[in-house]
């Protein structure tokens, strides 16, 4: 239970923009509407794919002070329905005039993410192609009940398909309005649709599956239970108020500093994260965001092979945001954020409640008690929170990121809602049975967090640190001895790294330039989760398209232009692009301006304790300071009231 809520203002007022990193308002996404349209670039088929404000180059940002001049500019996709042509704006709203414009060869470049618009029309195609009614009809299925599923078409070497905008569509039965088309796959058969044909190219019928008929809501028959009663009620309550501050996109708390922003392709980013030690306040990251996600499924039927998916450079997942509820989503004092977007006409639309700020208790920061002096000391861990949830077709997904008292920084990925669901075709296949003759394909949720860091200052190196055994010999002569064996990557080459849980790997980033009180350099150490990356055949489609997923850490030489690790436009990309293209180069690494590129994530072999709907499942990784400061920085913690700690 909550005890208080605050919807935090519209992060820009009136008077404008107060930092180089305010997200654009609804003033500015209507002006910026208005632009391109004086321009002379819009038309009745021209659509939106987003609008975002184009960040200033860091140096910039980081010499602004308050009342410096702050130009606005907006970076742009559209999409012509008509033509299937895509383009990219630089707008200026401080000239009021469009700086740039280019063209997207959509056959070398890739497409543009697919539109809602784009989506909703799907089924009226499939109403009007013979070959798609008839395999509902040799099925015994009404084509009015069937739900269609248009998916990210991916490249396969289709030579029909180059420079056409094409989605794949699979269907679920769905028999009255509250019942879950999800438990009903319509499997065996695939539509090809082309988007800007507005017609279906081709149905792929392969064999003719039964439907599964049981119901798959929670809470209908044979799912339905009695809701406990035995569950006595928690209640969190900070009678004082939160212990943050905010001011605009900046909040405050405890020794963090950071601003934050957000878009509908990257979602919730963080900016100029900072920790306070002593009187100084120190910088650890210039910019956080998860910069991209992929779903590669593992069914290899003719019917389902292609099956991955780009959430965010496909289907730009930010737009669906929820709005969270109180007592739902976050607990404790909350405080709010709505998040102004532009709708596919280029007209702001605000989400309420898009993203949530609060604190939590996280038990135990430290303790001792001690034989010798009598010490008996307890501190009590608490960690900020600010986190966004979307829904993105079946599946949900959480994205927190966490501020600790004593520097560490997570990040946690919470996948929950429903499996994607198939006809289940016995043990040797690719599937788990849930419910019978329902499956759920086995498939990868992998994300790539993007860390522009700046541990101390814009100076970093990164060194990977793996715990080895010594061999028994003269310096190790009871075999008892290991160590930390420490490898500096110099080149963006060399640091293509796997995890290797087995030797406790992590990764150090520190700063040449800055040493602690022992003489160390300063650094914070990323702590993988070590899960499996891509298990798709290095040859395959998939392991061109999502590269980035092939390795659990990329580290690259910071340029403004690079912030996507599967490339700009990643609907119908051949492959190839984003990091590969980006370390081609083998740029210098040591000791220079760097962006760390880490992909962690899920290995989903269903459960049937996965359905009728999922439990949450995590991943994340940390950033645990290493050397960054000369002592526990949380030796300030007050202790808890004696109220608080002894039984009555």
């Amino acid at each position: 239970m909550s005890t208080a809520v605050t919807t935090a203002p519209e992060m820009i007022g009136q008077a404008g923009p107060d930092h180089p990193l305010t997200p654009l308002s609804a003033a500015e996404i209507t002006a910026v509407r208005g632009i391109v349209d004086e321009a002379g670039l819009l038309s009745e088929h021209t659509r939106f794919v987003f609008v975002t404000l184009d960040e200033p180059a860091k140096d910039v940002v980081l010499a602004y002070r308050a009342g410096d001049e702050i130009v606005r500019q907006a970076r742009v996709l559209l999409l012509d329905r008509e033509t299937g042509t895509g383009s990219s704006l630089l707008v200026s709203l401080t000239e009021a005039k469009v700086l740039e414009r280019t063209m997207i060869d959509a056959a070398t470049e890739g497409q543009v993410p697919i539109l809602d618009e784009e989506f909703e029309d799907i089924e009226a195609y499939l109403l009007a192609s013979d070959d798609w009614l008839a395999a509902m009809s040799k099925r015994g299925l009404e084509p009015a009940n069937v739900r269609a599923v248009p998916l990210s078409a991916g490249v396969f070497g289709h030579e029909d398909e180059v420079g056409h905008r094409i989605v794949r569509v699979l269907a679920f039965y769905q028999s009255d309005q509250a019942d879950l088309p999800w438990a009903h796959p319509i499997d065996g058969v695939v539509a090809y649709v082309d988007l800007t044909g507005r017609q279906v190219l081709k149905v792929i019928d392969e064999i003719t599956l039964p439907v599964p008929a049981e119901r798959g809501e929670w809470d209908a028959a044979p799912h339905a239970v009695p809701t406990r009663t035995d569950l006595k009620p928690i209640e969190i309550t900070q009678p004082e108020g939160p212990s943050f501050t905010v001011e605009g996109n900046q909040i405050s708390w405890a020794d963090w500093t950071f601003r934050f922003g957000f878009d509908i392709r990257e979602g919730l980013t963080l900016h100029q994260l900072s920790v306070r030690d002593g009187d100084e306040q120190r910088p650890v990251i210039y910019r956080a965001s998860i910069a991209e996600m992929v779903v590669p499924y593992a069914d290899p039927s003719p019917v389902r092979y292609w099956q991955n998916y780009f959430d965010q450079g496909e289907y730009l997942f930010g737009r669906y945001t929820n709005a969270l509820e109180l007592g739902c989503d976050c607990l404790g004092d909350i405080t709010y954020f709505d998040v102004t977007i532009a709708d596919e006409q280029g007209n702001p639309r605000v989400m309420k409640n898009a993203i949530c700020l609060h604190e939590e208790d996280y038990g135990v920061l430290w303790k001792h008690t001690d034989m010798f002096n009598g010490m008996a000391e307890t501190r009590r861990s608490r960690r900020l929170v600010i986190s966004f949830f979307l829904t993105i077709g079946n599946y949900d997904y959480g994205f927190y990121w966490y501020l600790y008292l004593d520097g560490t920084i997570e990040l946690e990925a919470k996948a929950t809602g429903i499996v994607f669901t198939s006809a289940h075709r016995g043990p040797d296949g690719f599937s788990t049975e849930m419910a019978p003759g329902l499956g759920a394909p086995f498939h990868q949720h992998l994300f790539s967090a993007r860390l522009d860091m700046a541990v101390d200052g814009n100076r970093n190196t990164v060194t990977e640190v793996d715990a080895v055994p010594v061999p028994m010999g003269p310096d190790n002569p009871w075999g008892n001895a290991f160590r930390a064996q420490k490898t500096t990557l110099h080149t963006e080459s060399e640091a293509m790294r796997s995890a290797d849980n087995l030797k406790a790997r992590v990764w150090h980033i520190t700063n040449p330039d800055k040493q602690n009180r022992l003489g160390q350099d300063v650094g914070y150490a990323l702590h993988p989760e070590g899960q499996p990356s891509l298990l798709a055949d290095p040859q395959s489609s998939i392991a061109k398209r999502a590269a980035f997923a092939t390795k659990h850490l990329w580290v690259t030489q910071y340029d403004a232009a690079q912030r996507y690790p599967a490339g700009d436009y990643v609907n119908q990309h051949p492959g190839d692009a984003g990091l590969p293209a980006y370390v081609a180069a083998d740029r210098d690494i040591e000791g220079e301006d760097i962006v760390l590129w880490h992909t962690f994530g899920l290995t989903h072999f269903p459960r049937p304790e996965d359905w009728p709907v999922m439990p949450v499942d995590y991943a994340g990784f940390k950033l645990k300071p290493v050397g960054f400061f000369d002592r526990n920085p949380s030796l300030g913690v007050p202790s808890g009231p004696k109220g608080h700690c002894c039984a009555d």
